[in-house]
């Protein structure tokens, strides 16, 4: 038993899906704030300054920084209710929970399409033939780092004048064209969960270049209180048109409390000083990973231009659950933590609080997004993952068996 137990030892790749996240350097920068006499731990200047340093390194005007990626899904959803009122959204059936949750719980009609295999985005294609006078926006998740913008879909959303809303929770830093992903939409959310590229150890960011929908934002932040206003125009409407009330307490919407704290924003700001340097190595760890896959077992040919991958997407080229069951308990064995179905734990439409809203047959209807439900994974991608741990569990997946018994 000891001589199994140190073999083992030696022969585990020890790869979690993220490590090393926060550094001395942001725990250094949280300590010192914390020394100071009488600290403002609530929300105050170092927030406001974490937004404003977000919005010039993305290049968009205004953000809202909250406790949660999920929180901004929320509100987001919230904010275009009240300016655009009900109807449906389309949604993929491959994302987060929170995206689809959020778009049901503001009461929109969730509308779905399946995948594009090569960005793990929505189908395009599918998104524009399901466009109807109903529709009020497109809720686009860019999926694990990949892009899943194109100029079609862009052009013609312009075109109905249909909001375009971007999830990049799991992309910071991808881009379409050169320019960054959540700079297209109407609306983008950012989550600084641990385990993304960079991290306020719970948290999340709306952006928006529009400065009516920023005012809104910044109010169903902090309970519907117009005194989260910026601008004086829009304080001095509502203080006129309810002269009765107290101006510190106007709630302008049935709104929520998501705001986050002074400490996660040090977090944030410190973060934010090396995360470009650091999706550099992400990149280059991905490049390693599709380039020494077995094309004829796995997927290798993703859509990577502009991409920016905190996590391996681990595809199975072929429905062979023999394999999948083999592809597991290799890496299991090897100590390679991993996530069965990849974002969102694969077909969102599989799940019970969409069974319930949509049926128990829905799902059926998505083939693609089915096959990466079953036989897709993804892998933690950091900056301090060693090149020689990539190419070793490279190698130990190609030599996974393909034979289906």
């Amino acid at each position: 038993m000891k001589v199994t137990k140190e073999k083992t030892q030696m022969t585990s790749l020890d790869w979690p899906l993220m490590r090393n996240n926060i550094s001395r350097a942001d725990l250094d920068e949280v300590i010192s704030f914390l020394q100071q006499d009488d600290p403002i731990l609530t929300q105050s200047k170092f927030v406001k300054q974490f937004e404003k340093e977000w919005s010039e390194w993305l290049g968009v005007k205004h953000s809202v920084f909250v406790n949660s990626g999920s929180s901004a899904n929320l509100l987001t959803i919230s904010a275009l209710r009240e300016t655009y009122g009900l109807g449906e959204i389309i949604v993929p059936t491959l994302t987060w929970v929170s995206d689809i949750a959020s778009t049901i719980q503001c009461g929109f009609r969730p509308v779905f399409v399946d995948i594009d295999s090569y960005t793990l985005g929505m189908d395009i294609e599918q998104v524009l033939e399901k466009i109807t006078p109903e529709t009020k926006a497109v809720f686009l998740t860019h999926i694990l780092g990949y892009n899943g913008l194109n100029q079609k879909l862009l052009d013609e959303l312009a075109y109905r004048k249909i909001p375009l809303i971007e999830d990049v929770c799991e992309s910071h830093g991808a881009t379409f064209k050169g320019k960054k992903l959540g700079t297209f939409g109407l609306m983008s959310n950012f989550s600084f969960y641990y385990a993304h590229h960079m991290t306020t150890i719970e948290g999340g960011m709306i952006c928006t270049n529009n400065s009516h929908l920023y005012e809104t934002l910044r109010m169903f932040r902090s309970h519907g209180m117009v005194r989260e206003c910026i601008s004086d125009e829009v304080k001095q409407l509502y203080y006129q048109e309810y002269p009765d009330l107290n101006p510190d307490f106007i709630f302008s919407f049935p709104a929520y409390n998501v705001r986050s704290t002074e400490i996660n924003a040090i977090i944030g700001r410190s973060q934010l000083k090396r995360l470009d340097e650091n999706n550099k190595l992400r990149t280059e760890n991905l490049k390693i990973f599709l380039d020494n896959l077995d094309p004829a077992k796995y997927q290798t040919d993703f859509a990577i231009e502009g991409s920016c991958n905190y996590a391996f997407t681990l595809i199975l080229k072929d429905a062979n659950p023999a394999m999948r069951d083999r592809v597991m308990k290799t890496m299991r064995e090897n100590g390679v933590e991993f996530r069965r179905g990849t974002s969102g734990g694969g077909n969102q439409l599989r799940q019970p609080y969409l069974r319930k809203v949509m049926g128990d047959k829905e799902f059926e209807k998505y083939p693609k997004v089915n096959h990466i439900h079953f036989y897709g994974f993804y892998i933690g991608n950091y900056p301090g993952l060693e090149k020689e741990k990539i190419m070793q569990l490279c190698s130990l997946l190609n030599e996974v068996s393909t034979d289906e018994s």
